[in-house]
């Protein structure tokens, strides 16, 4: 497959006028393309670019997301809010809840932000990082259409449902643990599908609780409600696939429970008639200042020791290195900078059609 490279900047501002065209204001455009394309920069190329037309632009067109964001505070304290997002766009709606987030713990030592009618908000970490850029501990997650089945059971009833944690170190990039509680996600899938890859058996079952490998048939089956992801540790309780599930239920509660959100079935995006209807998420969004328990610096040091003596324990065979949370994207944003962003075929395509669809002869990608 052909694999073509284009810059971050170019990518970024691509979708951001595409964003204003289809009617979202400026800075919010400008917010949404910030966190796809951060997505990219970390090497998580589920969540990024590939997301932005199947996902964005295309539930905008069928009116099931809108692009003009309401964001309603309908209760708040001075460490709490209550924020209905009305539907808008979920990048929007996450920074601005945990800037709230932040602005009350910086202020009172903890903030928490709770938010109902929102949508997809991209990777999870980006809100964790920016509570550790700004000195803090981090944590966010939210609810989505139902693909987990419960331990034992086949049927799709939990979302991928992370459960997001940034904390702050001395090393040039912070800890951040940002993955679902599912063995593995959705957009996984749909990158696996556009390079044409099979899935490991385990990750998918079908509702007799057989694996499903084939992409297509994977997609499809999470789609109608005939197969599932299974909860991270994967099948049964052999190897701790309660663990997952466990945690995949708490983040549902705190994604609807503090604040009457939908949850469940109700998350689906499909009405009783099979039309397509909003998805109405919930997030949550917490910020702790750790001045408020120790010296920022010393903080970072600790944390920072930690990941070191872990990297540093004895390696298995054949294994060269141990890495920490958010290594990984650390490294894949250093060669990503100077490489620039890897574009394969299908999403050539794509980004050529929505030129051609836009207008945008700016944007004339020399692919």
């Amino acid at each position: 497959m052909s694999i073509v490279y284009e810059t971050f900047e170019k990518m970024e501002n691509f979708m951001k006028d595409i964003f204003v065209k289809v009617g979202v204001p400026a800075e919010e455009a400008a917010i949404c393309a910030n966190v796809l394309i951060e997505s990219d920069k970390r090497g998580i190329d589920s969540h990024g670019i590939g997301r932005f037309k199947p996902i964005y632009l295309d539930r905008i067109k069928e009116g099931i997301q809108q692009p003009i964001t309401r964001f309603e505070v309908v209760k708040e304290g001075p460490t709490t809010a209550v924020v209905d997002g009305h539907d808008g766009m979920g990048q929007v709606i996450g920074k601005k809840s945990m800037q709230m987030a932040i602005d009350k713990a910086r202020q009172y030592g903890m903030g928490m932000v709770a938010v109902r009618n929102s949508t997809h908000y991209g990777i999870a970490g980006y809100y964790a990082t920016m509570a550790a850029d700004a000195g803090m501990i981090g944590i966010t997650g939210t609810n989505a259409r139902p693909s987990i089945a419960p331990t034992f059971g086949v049927e799709n009833m939990l979302g991928t449902n992370p459960l997001t944690i940034g904390l702050p170190s001395d090393e040039a990039f912070p800890f951040c643990i940002d993955c679902a509680t599912s063995i593995t996600q959705r957009g996984k899938i749909e990158n696996y599908d556009r390079i044409g890859k099979t899935m490991p058996s385990g990750w998918v079952i079908d509702r007799e609780g057989n694996a499903v490998t084939d992409t297509a048939l994977a997609l499809e089956g999470l789609t109608e409600g005939s197969c599932a992801l299974t909860p991270l540790g994967g099948i049964g309780e052999e190897t701790a696939g309660y663990k997952g599930y466990g945690y995949a239920t708490v983040v549902e509660i705190l994604s609807a429970a503090l604040q009457q959100g939908a949850f469940l079935k109700a998350l689906s995006g499909i009405d009783a008639s099979g039309k397509k209807v909003p998805y109405h998420l919930g997030h949550f969004f917490m910020a702790i200042d750790i001045a408020a328990f120790i010296e920022l610096d010393k903080f970072k040091k600790t944390v920072g020791d930690i990941l070191r003596e872990l990297r540093a324990s004895q390696k298995a065979k054949g294994e060269s290195r141990i890495y920490t949370a958010g290594e990984k994207e650390y490294l894949a944003y250093q060669e990503r900078k100077v490489k620039g962003l890897p574009i394969n075929e299908a999403l050539q395509k794509t980004f050529k059609g929505l030129v051609a669809e836009y207008g945008m002869s700016d944007y004339q990608f020399n692919w």
